[in-house]
This record gives C-alpha cells, sequence and structure tokens, in this order.
C-alpha cells in the first residue's frame, strides 16, 4: 500500500491533516480501531478560544488565555508555543464550523463554559459531547473527500526507517507495517510522509478516563524509531472522574463528570459536606487540574473515605438535564439522580502532557515523521494542561505540519536517493492459547503497578520498585513478541510496557514537584530544574 501521507490516527488531529493533506496528493488514514474510538470523540468539555470583541467574554483578551496557560503550565511551557497555538484559535473555530461542527449558540453568539484555571469564559461546546460532535463532522468530511482512504482496524505495528534498514548517515521515515485485525495479515504502508496522531497513553494506568485504543501506540513506535520522548511524568489526573459504589475493578471509574460542571458551579465536598478544595487552593474546585487532584487524593487518604463528591443540587431543578445530558443520563443508569444528591467521584489518568519532541510544526528528530496531537509534546502544556486546550493544539498543529511539510517534503519534490526494498513482515509462531494468559496477566499487572507506584503522589521508593519490575516485564514482553503470531493484544501489551517505562524514566530523574509530578521525597519545585526531561533513545 502506497500513499503520498500516511496519517497513524484518526482523532481531531490526524483528520484535520488528512482532510486537508487530501488536496495535495493521496492519504490513507489508519483507525486502529472504529473511527470513533478516539479521545477526541471521548471528549465532552469543550475548545477554548478567545473569540473577537464582541463574541468572547467581556474582557478576555489572548494575553489572559495565554497567561491562564502559563499558569496551569507550572513554568514549563514554552511561551512562544502558547502564543502560536492561542493565536491559531478563532482560525480553528473557523475550520469545525466549516465542516458541520454545531457549537451551542445563544442569541446568534456561542455560548461559552469555563473550567478550571480559566479566569475568562473562553470554552466553545456542544452540550457535553463536544469531542463526539468534533468527530462526527470530521469524520463525515473526511469519508466524502477525494484523495483520501479511512481503514478502520488497521494497527501499526512499528515505524520504518531507513535507519532500521541500515542506513548509517540519512535516518528517515519510510512507512510501517501494519496489522489488519480482521485477516490477521500485516502489510507493508509505504509513505515518505508520516504523521502520528494516536492520542495518549491512559490505558496504562488502572483507572482512566480514556478508551480502550489509548495504550501510548504512537509514542511506543516513535521511541522504537530513534525519535526523542519528553516530559512523560506529567500524567494529568482528572479530578472527577463517576464512582459506582456497587462496582469493582477499573469499570468502577470509568465515567468522566465534565471540568465544565464545575464551571457552572458544581462544588467538590467531602462527607460531612465541607468544601475542602479551599485549603490547597483560593480557586478551590475551579483551580487547575494538577492541584484539584492532590486535594482529592489528600482528603481521601486523610479520611479514609472511598471518594469524594460533587455537589450540583443548588442549582435549579433543570439545568442539569439540559446543559449536561449525557452526564445526567449516564448517571441515572447507576441510579443517581445528580440535581437531588451529589455525585460520587475520584481522580483518574486522563491526558499524556509529554510525549514525541516536536516543534508547533509537528517536527520530530526523524525526517519525515511528524507527530501531533496528544501523542506530541510542542511546549504548549507543560508540566500541566490547560483544560480544552488539547483540542485546540490538534487542530492547531495539524495545520502548521502539513505546511511545513509541503516546503520540505511536497509529493511534487521526491527524495533524491531511492529508497532500499523493505523486507516482508514475518510472523512467529502461533500462540497456543493456554499462553495468552500470560498477555492478560501483565497487563493487569502493568496497569496496577503503575496506579500504586506512579500515581499523584509518589516517592522514590516506589518509583524504583516500578522500574525494577518494568525491567522483568519487558523482557518476558519482548520474549513474547518474537516468539508469537502478533495480534491486538500483544501489540498493545509491547507498547503499554514501553511507555510506561518512559513514565517512570521521566518521573525518577525530575528530583521535584512541579505541576503533575509531585513526590514526597521532593515537595518543593526547584528553579534550576525548570527543564524538560528529554529521553534520547541513541
Amino acid at each position: 500500500m502506497t500513499a503520498d501521507f500516511l496519517v497513524i490516527g484518526a482523532g481531531i488531529a490526524g483528520l484535520s491533516f488528512a482532510i486537508r493533506a487530501a488536496k495535495h496528493g493521496s492519504v490513507i488514514v489508519l483507525a486502529k480501531g472504529g473511527v470513533f474510538e478516539s479521545n477526541t470523540a471521548w471528549a465532552q468539555g469543550g475548545i477554548a478560544s478567545v473569540l473577537p470583541p464582541g463574541f468572547c467574554d467581556e474582557g478576555d483578551t489572548l494575553e489572559k488565555h495565554v497567561a491562564d496557560t502559563l499558569d496551569a503550565g507550572a513554568g514549563l511551557c514554552d511561551e512562544a508555543a502558547v502564543r502560536i497555538i492561542v493565536e491559531e484559535g478563532v482560525a480553528t473555530i473557523d475550520d469545525l464550523t466549516g465542516y458541520g461542527v454545531g457549537f451551542d449558540r445563544e442569541n446568534g453568539h456561542y455560548q461559552l463554559g469555563k473550567e478550571g484555571g480559566h479566569s475568562q469564559r473562553r470554552i466553545l461546546h456542544t452540550r457535553d459531547t463536544t469531542g463526539r460532535e468534533i468527530a462526527r463532522a470530521l469524520v463525515e468530511q473526511a469519508r466524502n473527500t477525494p484523495n483520501l482512504t479511512i481503514l478502520e482496524h488497521h494497527y501499526a505495528i512499528d515505524l520504518i526507517t531507513t535507519a532500521k534498514l541500515g542506513a548509517v548517515i540519512d535516518d528517515r521515515a519510510l512507512g510501517a507495517y501494519v496489522l489488519d485485525r480482521k485477516t490477521g495479515a500485516v502489510q507493508v504502508f509505504r509513505s515518505d510522509r508520516v504523521v502520528l496522531a494516536t492520542g495518549g497513553c491512559g490505558k496504562v494506568y488502572l483507572y482512566t478516563t480514556n478508551p480502550d485504543a489509548a495504550t501510548g501506540d504512537g509514542v511506543a513506535m516513535a521511541w522504537r524509531a530513534g525519535a526523542n520522548v519528553a516530559n512523560m511524568e506529567f500524567i494529568q489526573f482528572h479530578p472527577t472522574c463517576f464512582y459506582n459504589p456497587a462496582a469493582t475493578g477499573p469499570e468502577a471509574r470509568s465515567f468522566l463528570v465534565s471540568e465544565a460542571v464545575r464551571g457552572e458551579g458544581g462544588i467538590l465536598i467531602n462527607a460531612k459536606g465541607e468544601d475542602f478544595t479551599k485549603k490547597s487552593d483560593p480557586r478551590g474546585s475551579l483551580a487547575p487540574r494538577d492541584i484539584v487532584a492532590r486535594a482529592i487524593d489528600r482528603e481521601i487518604k486523610r479520611t479514609g473515605a472511598p471518594c469524594v463528591y460533587l455537589d450540583v443540587t443548588h442549582k435549579p431543578l433543570g439545568f442539569m438535564k439540559e446543559h449536561f445530558p449525557f452526564i445526567y443520563q449516564n448517571l441515572l443508569k447507576y441510579g443517581i439522580d445528580c440535581e437531588k444528591q451529589p455525585i460520587p467521584v475520584v481522580p483518574a489518568a486522563h491526558y499524556q502532557c509529554g510525549g514525541v519532541v516536536t516543534d508547533v510544526d509537528g517536527k520530530t528528530s526523524v525526517r519525515g515523521l511528524y507527530a501531533i496531537g496528544e501523542v506530541a509534546c510542542t511546549g504548549l502544556h507543560g508540566a500541566n494542561r490547560l483544560a480544552s486546550n488539547s483540542l485546540l493544539e490538534g487542530n492547531v498543529t495539524a495545520r502548521r505540519a502539513l505546511d511545513e511539510m509541503l516546503k520540505f517534503y511536497s509529493p511534487e519534490k521526491p527524495h533524491e536517493d531511492e529508497a532500499p526494498a523493505i523486507p516482508e513482515w514475518h510472523h512467529g509462531d502461533v500462540a497456543e492459547p493456554d499462553e495468552l494468559v500470560v498477555i492478560y496477566h501483565n497487563w493487569d499487572e502493568i496497569r496496577r503497578l503503575m496506579w500504586d507506584y506512579v500515581s499523584i503522589v509518589r516517592t522514590e521508593n516506589r518509583l524504583r520498585r516500578a522500574a525494577t519490575r518494568l525491567r522483568n516485564l519487558k523482557k518476558e514482553v519482548r520474549e513474547f513478541y518474537w516468539g508469537h503470531r502478533v495480534n491486538a493484544d500483544i501489540l498493545e501489551l509491547r507498547n503499554l510496557v514501553t511507555v510506561a517505562a518512559l513514565i517512570v524514566d521521566c518521573a525518577i530523574r525530575r528530583k521535584e514537584s512541579r505541576g503533575l509530578h509531585f513526590t514526597l521525597d521532593h515537595p518543593q519545585a526547584v528553579e534550576r530544574l525548570k527543564r524538560d526531561t528529554i529521553l534520547r533513545k541513541f
């Protein structure tokens, strides 16, 4: 399979890029599952943007959005990248509405929400299913775009580069080996322009708000291909994931209650009805996510309670049903009428702030390989992401990546040197059914040790224990990978253990507490350590 552009991932970043790129050449988009199995489709809150005067919140400015982003990022944001991405907010909204996204309006103007860390109302939304609406519009647009092919249930195994094929000097991307999950066949997808848009790695933790597809595939593939990775210690835990006391295991904490609920007046309380968050920050329930998540973690440990509560019972009857119908109806399924009783909540892994090192144009350290969206580390998020900046980043970097690619790697300007021959994929032996239990056991062990040892609050002792066990797990997974025929379960396990190790390695290197990385051994931020944690394989 050959294309001018190969896009791995079908969220807002991947599809935004693909739709534009199709005007300049053939595009193949690979989705490891269905097109709606992405963090984009699961996003509830919305997309942050400062609109023109007369349409934005009174007094809001680009400078305030920049300042809020820098404050949330705890000193590690790249201010130049922040400004570029924030300034292209209006262009992003124009893009999305042009594709048919229907943001909520009132009296002809966009309804604007407010979320934690934002000083103004600037969140455009479609009730509480904004991501689903964006995904719907982009998928529909992509399917009606000439030159663009979407292949669902196609799982990229590994990137193909000239270095992997033996080149010594010129390392560049050549495509990817891809598993067709329906047939079990592995094909070579050949392209000189490869875009990683695979999203994040929430499934590396036992409790997460992410879909099952979020197994860190892009970071793991890029790392194996020799790309630099940075700031993986900064995993954002969403403060308010529904806690179901009647359930056990990960399903007990898998339903996100949007931050927009707190933006509209929801208050976090303990079992006694006390607003405990004010002890951590005067902004209380609307402080940035790292602060709120730690406040909840402290309260749960202090009281021994299994959860805290998000209280919206002071809002008028009908408010939640009208403004947050998805959340309201889902809670009713679990016997919770949130207009009459507080919602039990706990934190859960939500967003990967680090990733493959790129500039704001998506360019990685491997020629011809770009990374956009959550998989990339552009400098926008720093040590903690400001709510609703992620969908914005996905669209902006997609647009900029294509512009950059057309300057230096245009399909009209093929590489001067011939690409080396790419060998076909060779399967290992077929796995015996009784050995498959190893996969499921290792999968569970990785997620549990990450939750227990590398969660909201860390210690050096826990991190060292995690590193030791992950080294052994990596050996076991490597043997299993090379000794058996690949399938999606083996590939996800391989990527999970790689990403888990990267998170732990970054966390061990940061001898301070900053943003989302909080360690009891070094509880203060250290000025001389205000720098990115960059890992280089070669």
